[in-house]
């Protein structure tokens, strides 16, 4: 087939639609807002952060909210050399599961060190938020070393 008789067309994919985030993530979403990390507590009793609307065992429907630290123990961790232009730190940086005090389930985040040698599992760590919050997961901007 020559050049010349490929069709083509710019276009752009969008999505016109907006979805709401629901009474369980929109909580957690005002509380980051608000500087505070929510959690929700599963039926048989670990307390899952982020929370989920339904357990992940029993698929039961899911509403004791918890507050959790903003403090926590790194329990495992990859290091980015390399960041690109869609990582949340354009330095190297880890993402790590974070199992806040308080949670019994680990969350993913970014945690901000100098080199791969300085984080650890086991490592403590504190949420740093951003100056201005939104009610979006970027309200911590990353979490330190302590």
């Amino acid at each position: 087939m020559l050049e010349s008789e490929v069709l083509s067309q710019a276009f752009e994919l969008g999505f016109t639609y907006t979805r709401s985030t629901g009474p369980i993530v929109g909580r957690f979403l005002t509380d980051l807002k608000n500087r505070k990390i929510t959690g929700i507590k599963a039926s048989d009793g670990r307390v899952i952060v982020p929370p989920m609307e339904f357990d992940p065992d029993t698929a039961e429907a899911l509403s004791e909210f918890v507050g959790v630290g903003s403090e926590g123990e790194i329990v495992s961790w990859c290091w980015v050399a390399r960041p690109r232009d869609a990582h949340p730190l354009d330095k190297p940086f880890a993402w790590a599961m974070i199992k806040l005090d308080g949670a019994d389930v680990a969350m993913v985040h970014c945690v901000k060190a100098e080199s791969q040698n300085d984080v650890a599992t086991g490592a403590r760590v504190r949420a740093v938020w951003a100056d201005e919050t939104f009610g979006m997961m970027t309200d911590i901007r990353w979490f330190e070393l302590l």
